[in-house]
């Protein structure tokens, strides 16, 4: 009789998967699979029916195998999953190539990455990050982030912050995203339905003089598309980082969205 492995045995495999040599089953027939091709198969399997429909049998038939042959590569799908999240969070070209070219321009790339990947792979955010199974991808591109804010006289809890804020901002940044395009299918209404619904109380509301901030702004406050207020954020943000590195660096903060030739070369 088998039982089912604990969650320390889980991060256990997790682990030894993700660092250990990646080699084909010693023993029967030669195989089919490989690591990657089943990895890839998931990904594509989470991205069309969400991940709380994954399954290794759905994986398996995403392949056209049986559902066993992918034990004889990963022991469950809590592995599976921890293969996904390293296989995704490789860094982009984009990060690689800004890695030299100063923190405000790594930061922003990292920042529009994974503002790309959250988008392609929704089903991202219903997976609990908080203690993500360190893979060689995962430590590759916050090595990349780290390196990037050396010389800027950031304490080490400093440097750890800056990047839990970026990352903190992308995934609540998208989360609405996200929520507010599901919202029609979710709900069977359309957002002319909804507004159009809304609006003769909101005229209402607005003529009351109860609301005179809100009455006084224009036709167009509420206009700019997602990724125009995604661009306004992270420059808001990058901003506020600017003058905490001036001040640990004890120069003259730069004004907003300025990048200077000390901010370039990071030192």
């Amino acid at each position: 009789m088998t039982t089912d492995p604990t969650p320390a045995e889980q991060l256990r495999r997790s682990i030894d998967l993700l660092w250990g040599p990646s080699e084909r089953p010693a023993r029967g027939p030669k195989p089919s699979l490989t690591l990657d091709r089943i990895v890839e198969a998931a990904i594509a399997a989470a991205d069309r029916d969400g991940i709380g429909a994954l399954s290794m049998r759905r994986v398996a038939g995403e392949l056209g195998v049986g559902a066993m042959s992918l034990y004889r590569y990963v022991p469950g799908k809590a592995e599976l999953l921890a293969l996904m999240l390293d296989r995704l969070i490789l860094p982009g070209e984009d990060v690689t190539q800004a890695a030299d070219k100063g923190w405000r321009e790594l930061l922003e790339a990292v920042a529009r990455d994974s503002y790309r990947l959250y988008l392609r792979h929704p089903w991202l955010l219903r997976v609990n990050w908080t203690r993500p199974v360190m893979g060689p991808n995962s430590l590759a591109g916050v090595e990349i982030v780290i390196a990037g804010l050396a010389g800027l006289g950031l304490t080490d809890q400093e440097q750890i912050g800056v990047v839990i804020t970026l990352d903190g901002f992308v995934t609540g940044f998208v989360r609405q995203r996200i929520l507010y395009d599901a919202a029609a299918e979710e709900t069977g209404v359309s957002d002319e339905e909804f507004w159009s619904q809304h609006h003769p109380v909101l005229v209402r509301a607005m003529e009351s003089g109860n609301y005179p901030a809100m009455a006084a702004l224009s036709a167009e406050a509420y206009d700019a598309s997602w990724d125009e207020s995604f661009d306004f954020g992270l420059d808001r943000l990058l901003d506020g980082f600017a003058v905490l590195f001036a001040a640990r660096r004890g120069i003259p903060p730069p004004g907003p969205g300025e990048t200077r030739a000390e901010d370039q070369g990071g030192a």
